[in-house]
């Protein structure tokens, strides 16, 4: 099913950044109204994001908000797989991205017609890895500190552009020495995953150094977080969108390909006056 749209790119060609909808069927989910409790919900939300302006629907079956525990593999696949058929059935073009540390469940999820990984692990499950590469399958790579439990206790780098490209720019690298296209592979500094304020404005800031030789693209997932409350000084993530869009308008102007949001019609509208203003 994943070679349904094996031509993607991540790439944007100076458009403007691509969004992706945030479609979360879980209970935990640090956005309480991003939390899907059944399909038909899910697939109404979910296909409500298209003629909004999603590029990509990403479909996570597990939370992995600081401080949140592990589910099983069963339950995971219980929640996003019936999500991800209906949706592709729906609506047999659109790109669906599973949002997943488990390789077990991206492979069932391609199955069931995802077509892209987002793994917030950065590949670090060689199972994960095999999959890509014998898939051909578009990824995007995240860097998270440890795991979502423990990954905000004291997160500390030397030097935390330099420490964070390195290590997603080397296993871009992996992937591209066993013919893996550049295109077909997006890095995410992972913000807030394992980040202080600081740390966070620093990945913001020296984006560039994410793109490596191959001028990989890059998706940033910063909506509603806590940097953006603890920026504006609102603690409930209901209250962050402003905040959050002016990352977003930061984005289109330094170049940045995707945008992984919650409001997918707010920053549509955002873009679209943005970009008539170039």
């Amino acid at each position: 099913m994943a070679d349904a749209l094996a031509p993607f790119s991540f790439r944007r060609d100076k458009s403007g950044p691509g969004l992706m909808g945030i479609l979360n069927i879980t209970p935990d989910s640090f956005h309480r109204p991003s939390r899907q409790h059944t399909i038909e919900e899910g697939l109404k939300n979910g296909l409500a994001m298209i003629p909004e302006g999603a590029g990509i629907i990403d479909i996570g079956g597990e939370s992995t908000r600081p401080g949140s525990q592990p589910v099983s593999i069963e339950q995971e696949l219980s929640r996003v797989l019936p999500i991800i058929k209906a949706l592709r059935n729906a609506h047999p073009s659109i790109p669906l991205s599973i949002d997943t540390r488990n390789h077990e469940v991206a492979r069932k999820a391609l199955d069931a017609g995802a077509t892209i990984i987002n793994d917030v692990s950065g590949l670090r499950s060689q199972g994960m890895m095999d999959l890509v590469l014998d898939r051909n399958v578009p990824v995007c790579i995240m860097h998270m500190l440890g795991e979502p439990k423990t990954m905000q206790a004291n997160p500390s780098y030397r030097d935390v552009v330099k420490e964070i490209s390195s290590e997603l720019l080397t296993t871009a690298q992996q992937l591209v020495d066993a013919g893996h296209k550049p295109s077909r592979i997006c890095l995410d500094p992972g913000i807030g995953f394992g980040k202080t304020l600081e740390h966070n404005i620093d990945l913001l800031k020296g984006w560039e150094t994410l793109r490596g030789e191959h001028d990989f693209p890059i998706l940033w997932g910063v909506s509603r977080k806590s940097m953006i409350g603890q920026l504006t000084g609102h603690s409930a993530s209901e209250d962050r969108l402003f905040g959050t869009l002016g990352v977003a308008a930061y984005a289109h102007d330094v170049g940045i390909d995707w945008l992984r949001v919650h409001d997918v019609q707010a920053h549509a509208d955002l873009l679209k006056v943005r970009k008539a203003l170039d």
